[in-house]
């Protein structure tokens, strides 16, 4: 059954669903690693796709920026059409000072200024992590292709321009690797409903050195994380 975000028909969206924010990243990996691609969506240009990856399916699909828009589409993606991994592919800005430019991160844990776990009226702050069976897969992918990576807490912003240029170094302190704006959401979700969720980030920029990758490069050529999620 379709939803008012997505036109595909039920089995049209294969139980592993790779999510760049980007829905042009998600017609770039469709079209560079999939084989017999079909797209399942367009609605809102959020761009979905379902091909084979060395003789399995997979799906991928854009989600846009910030929480709630990834809180749409990954909720809808468990609930409506059965996807049992999620796998975010994106770019982040990095805090700390071991990353550099297209290092990958693999962010362990979320923490966020957004307000997105209060709709679960809990008695408490909720720690927002991804799935250990993913996180062990991808560690065991990159090892097994020499990629190196950094496994780490995320921060889960919904504020891209700050007030404060400086607030960001209260969340280095407290070893936050680097700053995206969507894994809180998407791990709060597949912890609620019984799903298992990772994120995967390229760094595209760097708010200690100022250093940052183009526009292009960041929709082309961050294909080492790519490579690692479409493994799992």
């Amino acid at each position: 059954m379709s939803t008012p975000h997505n036109s595909a028909l039920q089995g049209q969206i294969a139980e592993t669903v790779l999510l760049p924010g980007d829905p042009l990243r998600a017609k770039f990996i469709a079209e560079t690693f999939l084989e017999d691609a079909e797209q399942f969506n367009t609605v809102r240009n959020m761009f979905g796709y379902t091909g084979n990856y060395k003789g399995k399916k997979i799906s991928v699909m854009g989600t846009g920026m910030g929480c709630p828009s990834i809180g749409i589409y990954s909720y809808e993606l468990i609930s409506h059409f059965g996807v049992k991994n999620l796998v975010r592919i994106g770019s982040c800005g990095a805090f700390s000072e071991d990353l550099e430019l297209f290092d990958i991160v693999i962010g362990m844990g979320s923490s966020t200024n957004s307000n997105f776990a209060t709709q679960y009226h809990l008695p408490g702050t909720l720690s927002a992590t991804c799935s250990y069976e993913l996180l062990k897969k991808a560690t065991h992918v990159a090892a097994k292709k020499g990629i190196p990576v950094h496994v780490g807490d995320i921060f889960s912003s919904d504020i891209f321009y700050f007030a404060d240029p400086e607030e960001w170094k209260k969340w280095a302190r407290m070893g936050i690797l680097a700053v995206e704006m969507e894994s809180y959401a998407l791990y709060c979700n597949a912890k609620w409903l019984g799903a298992d969720a990772l994120t995967i980030l390229t760094v595209s920029d760097h708010l200690a050195t100022h250093k940052e990758t183009t526009t292009e490069e960041r929709e082309k050529s961050f294909t080492r994380m790519m490579e690692i999620a479409l493994e799992l």
